[in-house]
């Protein structure tokens, strides 16, 4: 696919361009000059022997270090993009996600880079065989507006550890974290390395066209189809992190306000705007008002003074503010019951783009807010009967990126985990299984394709190369021409 036929708009979902000027001094991110940063990318990486051991741990050192030494700078920027953000969180939810990631690259680097030994056929005993995880090359980051820092250098993490290198391209709906991003890379590594490509939908349009040895994209399941469109054109691998709408599913009998708690936190952290962030509740019928309940003392607990709370963020920009407030209206108008709750929901209207903790009962198919990923701090309720029903309004759905299971019975955990799919769970928790460094984390149909995080990201942005050495006696050799009594005795021996 050329550039021209990608839609721009559509590929990145922008309203407003923004075309900013490039931050590294002589950086060129013009939309023709693209293809020749790739091209300095990968002649460095074809002249330059394979990163060692050492080398790739001194790269994670860096850009930890570069974070850190950053931080305020960063949750700064942050700040500046939502119109309010809380610091504590850009903390917690990015850097501290981010360097934790980082340590555990470097400390399990020399096993993930260490050669594994396969097995070979009897008739080949005497050679070896083997897997060598190679780097690819140059990877392309598609980074998100939600998590702008940290989806953006987790990816480069990874592909540093796996000895790649790297261009990113960020949102521009973020441009001040994008700038910061820019700055440093660029003072952290050098260009033919690692680079930032700041700019519009356009120059979004053709990144994701170059012919990279790997895409990887965090963003909308409607965005990663463009995406993907994209990088066929060359046969580009792709990761699609995507999204989706995630289930929270309460079993009966559980405790409301410790599960009210949970979900509040998944939910209301960075006011939504997380891909795992629990999209809807599947709940007992007979909960239903004691959750509601429960749901007010916990966001109460979380945010004191309501959306006016220092902790509390604001909703990225007016356009995503004015399509949450879309959702409620249209939930209204088929009949929803729309409950604004904790401390002083209406001093949101204090603060930009701000939208308090949202629940919405009585809610059916045909309303948007069930039909798209809500993002942002709304919480649709779906009551339900019986176990089995609510496993089935799982599974008549796409399969979303996490599902969050409270419940005290085995029985009916297993029941969970084994007949529906999604690309993680956290039990009686929510978030928790995307900060586990050990575990992969990634989608599943519409919610996405690919892993990274643990072994499976270093292998995600590696080329996993088979060597076989034949040995001193090639078993293989007797099964050549002209073939006699010989190879009838073989065969005959092997095909028993």
């Amino acid at each position: 696919m050329t550039m021209r036929a990608l839609d721009a708009n559509a590929l990145l979902n922008v309203a407003e361009p923004v075309v900013r000027q490039p931050t590294r001094p002589g950086a060129d991110t013009r939309t023709e000059a693209l293809p020749g940063l790739l091209a300095r990318q990968r002649t460095a990486f074809h002249r330059d022997e394979p990163r060692s051991l050492a080398e790739r741990r001194a790269n994670l050192r860096k850009l930890r270090a570069a974070v850190l030494a950053r931080r305020a700078d960063l949750e700064a920027a942050l700040d500046a993009d939502f119109g309010h953000r809380s610091r504590h969180e850009t903390a917690i939810m990015e850097m501290l996600a981010l360097t934790w990631g980082i340590d555990y690259l470097r400390r399990n680097l020399r096993r993930f880079m260490r050669r594994e030994r396969r097995g070979v056929s009897l008739p080949m005993r005497f050679a070896r065989a083997s897997v060598e995880y190679q780097p690819l090359g140059v990877v392309g980051i598609v980074a998100p507006w939600n998590y702008p820092m940290s989806l953006a250098l987790m990816p480069l993490a990874t592909a540093l550890a796996a000895g790649n290198r790297a261009m990113i391209k960020p949102s521009e709906l973020t441009p001040a974290t994008s700038d910061a991003l820019a700055s440093l890379v660029a003072e952290t590594f050098s260009e033919d390395e690692a680079t930032v490509v700041t700019g519009d939908a356009s120059v979004g349009a053709a990144f994701a066209a170059l012919p990279f040895d790997h895409l990887f994209f965090t963003g909308s399941t409607a965005i990663g189809r463009a995406v993907m469109r994209a990088a066929a054109e060359h046969l580009v691998p792709v990761t699609l992190e995507l999204g989706g709408k995630s289930p929270a599913l309460v079993d009966r009998g559980q405790p409301l306000e410790r599960v009210a708690a949970d979900i509040a936190y998944g939910k209301l952290a960075n006011a939504g705007q997380t891909c795992v962030a629990p999209d809807y509740l599947l709940l007992p019928e007979s909960d239903v008002n004691g959750f509601v309940e429960a749901w007010g003392k916990a966001v109460t607990a979380l945010y004191p003074k309501g959306p006016a709370s220092e902790d509390y963020s604001s909703i990225v920009n007016v356009r995503h503010y004015d399509r949450l407030r879309g959702l409620l209206d249209d939930a209204r108008a088929k009949g929803a019951r729309v409950v604004e709750t904790g401390p002083s929901p209406e001093h949101a209207k204090r603060r930009d783009h701000t939208l308090p903790p949202t629940l919405v009962l009585n809610v059916h198919d045909d309303m948007r807010i069930m039909q798209e990923e809500i993002f942002g701090p709304l919480l649709p309720i779906v009551p339900y009967r019986d176990l089995t029903e609510a496993i089935a309004f799982v599974n008549e759905r796409p399969r979303p990126l996490a599902l969050y299971y409270f419940g005290s019975s085995a029985t009916n955990r297993t029941r969970v985990l084994k007949h529906t799919t999604s690309g993680g769970v956290t039990v009686n928790g929510t978030l928790m299984h995307y900060v586990q460094d050990d575990l992969p984390f990634g989608g599943v149909g519409a919610s996405g394709f690919g892993a990274y995080h643990g072994i499976e990201g270093f292998r995600a942005f590696s080329h996993q190369k088979a060597v076989f050495d034949v040995g001193r006696w090639n078993g293989g050799a007797l099964l050549r021409p002209p073939f006699g009594r010989l190879t009838n005795i073989i065969l005959n021996w092997m095909l028993r």
